[in-house]
């Protein structure tokens, strides 16, 4: 009975409307060891339901990383909170490079590599 209510509730659940750039970008840390560069980012979206928020590389070369700061976004149709929520990620690539982008819907940033 559990399980056929469970799988009731889960086909119900409305799917989420794709991938789209997070609503900003606060803030950019990278630091890099071992040939390893790890990225850190914050921002905020615009409302609630928003899932998986992301660090998707666009591209590396010698000079750095470029990614977009991305989440899925709720479906139109769903009801969610209209107020800033917070979201973040964190991104591991390998190069080696002196700066890191980042680009999300309202601005973008860019910021050295720490070693």
């Amino acid at each position: 009975m559990f399980r056929a209510l469970l799988a009731l509730l889960l086909l119900s659940a409305p799917a989420f409307a794709g991938d789209k750039k997070v609503w900003r970008i606060d803030s950019l840390i990278a630091t890099q060891q071992g040939g390893v560069i790890t990225v850190q980012a914050k921002g905020a979206v615009m409302s609630g339901g928003w899932k998986n928020a992301r660090l998707k590389l666009v591209k590396s070369d010698t000079h750095g990383a470029s990614f977009e700061f991305i989440a899925a976004a709720p479906p139109s149709g769903m009801t969610v909170i209209d107020v800033l929520v917070p979201v973040s990620a964190t991104a591991q690539v390998r190069a080696r490079g002196g700066s890191v982008r980042a680009a999300a819907e309202e601005n973008e940033m860019t910021t050295q590599v720490l070693r």
